[in-house]
């Protein structure tokens, strides 16, 4: 061998060597500063799944800097390849890849006979408007459209950072709407008992979606029948509400992280997302009603008992509340949307899980809901926590806790 090659081999070698401890290193670091608490079931696997996707995350990181590839973009791919194994369909359903108003979806059937007409709900993945996709929610749907006899549909609506809001929303509006007109004649299903629902970001547009469609009501479409909201994101005004407190380190969702994820959403500018974890993106002038819904007085003393400290108002600072402003409106804050619009909103289910940065936003809607008389079915987790629903069904990766949001989900789609 030519002492010069075998001289770039070593060398290559070693590169890749130090890389890999360059990534065990920060990977380290990271799971230093998560907390997972003991009421968490397996969370020593939790522990492990953190470890895996903070690797992911460094790694696309890194490629990012050195001009390989983009972040995202790796992130997606690594996910798609190895996280998301699609299985082959089992008996008794019927899965199609379809096209709502140029909005790919995936239509999950059951193919036993069915007495009249069936049920039907649009789905939307979470993923923070930035990952996920029809894939990553594949066996939820799967479940849910066998156990419940329902015709699921799973919307692949624009991501983030390509596409920023309402792109997203759009998209949902689109591929709900289409299905709504085409239900009874293509699906046969009753476009009445049509509801939407989603998990995380997903069930943000599911809310957002339901009110906006309420306002625009024009009698040519029914309104979705229900909204089934899986540990919702549903306000970017209050940061330090007791459950982003005491779980703003619990993976796989912090507390910076979900800033994040709605800065991406709304622009992408990043240098303001600690002025939004501070809360001086909101205007003076609204802080009062702000503080009537989302105070930690609505909730339930249990939601208290882990500790919570009542911050300081911060300072108001118009120049960050005019990059971000669109994030304070209902299409983006459905929980701070007018009484009028909320007493608009269809029966609703809401699952929420004790160990989540979004806990008390679902359990805050759930009481706005209540007080102006609508319908609301709340299932609560109390070792659950943030994304539990993507590891359903996913071998080792599995959560028993995932079978009980899923089973949840089941059970209240049974009742429409």
């Amino acid at each position: 061998m030519d002492i010069g090659f075998a001289i770039l081999i070593i060398g290559f070698a070693a590169l890749v060597a130090a890389f890999f401890l360059l990534v065990i290193g920060l990977v380290f670091s990271e799971l230093t500063n998560s907390d997972i608490p003991r009421g968490v079931a397996n969370g020593w696997k939790l522990h492990a799944v953190h470890g895996l996707f903070v690797g992911i995350a460094i790694v696309g990181r890194i490629l990012h800097r050195l001009g390989i590839c983009n972040q995202v973009g790796y992130i997606r791919w690594f996910t798609a390849w190895f996280l998301t194994r699609l299985k082959p369909v089992p008996a008794g359903l019927r899965v199609k890849d379809l096209t709502f108003s140029e909005v790919p979806v995936r239509v999950y059937e059951a193919t036993a006979v069915c007495d009249g007409l069936r049920r039907g709900l649009v789905y939307f993945h979470g993923g923070g408007w930035v990952l996920g996709s029809i894939d990553s929610v594949d066996e939820v749907c799967r479940h849910i459209a066998m156990k419940s006899d329902t015709t699921v549909v799973s919307v692949g609506y624009r991501l983030a950072p390509e596409h920023r809001y309402p792109a997203q929303l759009d998209d949902c509006e689109a591929a709900t709407c289409h299905f709504l007109s085409v239900a009874e004649a293509e699906f046969s299903v009753d476009s009445r008992r049509v509801a939407v629902g989603g998990d995380s970001t997903g069930a943000n547009l599911a809310a957002a979606l339901c009110q906006r469609l309420a306002r625009r009501e024009d009698g040519h479409l029914p309104s979705p029948c229900a909204q089934v909201l899986i540990y919702p994101a549903l306000q970017m005004a209050d940061f330090n509400l007791p459950s982003y407190q005491q779980n703003h380190a619990v993976p796989i969702l912090f507390r910076a992280r979900m800033a994040f994820y709605f800065l991406q959403y709304l622009s992408g500018d990043m240098s303001v997302c600690q002025d939004v974890l501070e809360g001086i993106h909101v205007p003076t002038e609204v802080r009062p009603r702000y503080k009537e819904w989302l105070s930690p007085s609505n909730l339930p003393p249990e939601c208290l008992a882990r500790g919570f400290t009542e911050k300081p108002t911060p300072d108001y600072d118009g120049q960050v509340y005019h990059a971000i402003k669109a994030g304070l409106e209902p299409e983006v804050s459905p929980l701070l949307a007018d009484d009028a619009d909320i007493e608009k909103s269809p029966p609703t289910f809401i699952l929420t899980c004790e160990f989540d940065v979004l806990r008390d936003e679902g359990i805050l809607y759930r009481k706005r809901l209540l007080d102006l008389k609508r319908d609301v079915t709340w299932q609560h987790l109390t070792d659950g926590f943030h994304g539990v629903i993507n590891f359903f069904n996913q071998g080792w990766f599995s959560f028993p806790s995932a079978l009980l949001a899923v089973d949840g989900v089941v059970h209240y789609v049974k009742t429409l």
